[in-house]
């Protein structure tokens, strides 16, 4: 596959970036959304995430060809988006939160590793060391209060390492479609509403929000890190670098910690201080050779 064009690849990138900031809201809102159970909540906002693009196949019915994809296409997506949340779930509910999320947050540096796979890539010792040192800031994160693996959560710790394969299996095998229309997204998202639904009714106690901010925050969670970012990280992963976005990644536990003691939900300290300069720090290096491309010369 060859690689994308200097302007292409820097504006894919970026655009693959956002999903990264919308994603680091998701914390906020659904600790904002009350007390829906996982699958509810996770129905309901991968619905409300496809909402703009069938208004838009509605507005522009030709669009709609763009979901006749292979079945390969369809089980990937399916299985990146669905599988990922309902291995994440499964790890929350038999692990203790910090060793789970620590586990599942391996994906980064899965994709970046992973990466050297993929045709026109080269996996570089910035890319690899700048991973390293965004996990290095995620374990200050997630692993504030320590962590201590209990052979006795093995269900849990298990899904949370499949967790993290879904979903960095899911964003290389997205970037070998790369000539499958971003808008397949919206058959991935509500195939994985219906999916969740299917597992709520099963699992779970339905719980609705009590006020019109709950009902806000699972808007927000809709529109944004379980709706627009799917589609941002689809276009992102399929046409940019997927070893910086990989490796930026990181960036999520750090910002979703920020918003969080911003707005009350969370204490800042130096250790967020630390955690910060290792992701950041992390991420620049990674992203070394974008900032180092000098523009193409204009003809004239």
């Amino acid at each position: 596959m060859p690689r994308k064009g200097g302007n292409v690849r820097t504006r894919a990138t970026l655009i693959g970036f956002t999903a990264i900031l919308m994603w680091s809201f998701l914390a906020f809102f659904t600790a904002a959304s009350g007390k829906m159970p996982p699958f509810q909540l996770s129905a309901i906002a991968f619905a409300i995430g496809s909402l703009p693009s069938i208004v838009a196949f509605a507005v522009r019915p030709e669009r709609l060809r763009s979901l006749r994809q292979p079945l390969k296409v369809w089980v990937t997506g399916v299985a990146g988006l669905f599988g990922y949340h309902f291995l994440y779930f499964t790890a929350l509910r038999n692990a203790p939160v910090v060793e789970a999320g620590l586990i599942a947050y391996l994906w980064p540096l899965l994709i970046v590793v992973g990466s050297a796979l993929l045709p026109g890539e080269r996996l570089r010792w910035y890319h690899v060391v700048g991973a390293l040192a965004g996990l290095s800031g995620t374990v200050l994160i997630v692993g504030k209060d320590g962590v201590d693996f209990d052979p006795a959560y093995l269900l849990g710790y298990s899904a949370a390492f499949l967790c993290a394969f879904t979903w960095s299996g899911y964003s290389l095998l997205t970037r070998r479609f790369d000539a499958v229309s971003t808008d397949v997204v919206t058959g991935f998202c509500l195939a994985t509403s219906v999916l969740s639904l299917v597992c709520h009714l099963l699992l779970e106690t339905t719980a609705w929000p009590t006020d019109a901010w709950e009902w806000l925050a699972v808007a927000g969670l809709g529109l944004f890190p379980v709706g627009a970012a799917f589609y941002a990280w689809d276009y992102g992963v399929k046409n940019g670098d997927i070893q910086i976005l990989g490796a930026s990644s990181y960036a999520a536990p750090l910002l979703s910690t920020l918003i969080l003691a911003l707005f009350g939900f969370a204490e800042p300290n130096l250790r967020i201080a630390l955690a910060c300069l290792l992701i950041t720090g992390g991420a620049v290096l990674a992203a070394r050779e974008m900032f180092r491309r000098r523009p193409a010369p204009v003809a004239g």
